[in-house]
């Protein structure tokens, strides 16, 4: 599957973004997603996943109340909506598929990749 991020861009601390992952290829539902994040001079850290049917999601603990992850099978789109956005949110967001049954938050467990989407939060 190939992934393509969009959505990020400049905003104001307290703000909202909604980033958008397009897959191609037409088994979509068969992989858990997920959004991991990178800020300058920082590993990848997870930050949202999803199970394969939509009914299932875990955060990490520095986004849990403020994003939101969903997905939309029929459109082959995941989504990350961010609200009340913190300088320390920035980060260039990764979305990523994970071939198989359950929901991981493991960098490594994931297959694919998309290119990526730079977020900038500013105070």
């Amino acid at each position: 599957v190939q992934l393509q991020a969009s959505g990020g861009g400049l905003v104001q601390a307290g703000g909202s973004l909604r980033l958008s992952c397009a897959a191609s290829g037409r088994t979509f539902s068969s992989y858990v997603m997920g959004w991991f994040r990178q800020a300058p001079g920082k590993e990848r850290e997870f930050v949202a996943g999803i199970t394969r049917s939509g009914g299932g999601t875990t955060y990490a603990d520095s986004v849990k109340g403020r994003f939101t992850i969903f997905r939309d099978n029929t459109n082959n789109t995941v989504y990350l909506q961010m609200n009340s956005l913190k300088p320390e949110d920035t980060a260039v967001y990764y979305c990523a598929a994970d071939n198989s049954k359950y929901l991981v938050v493991t960098l490594r467990e994931y297959d694919y990749w998309g290119q990526g989407t730079l977020v900038t939060v500013s105070s």
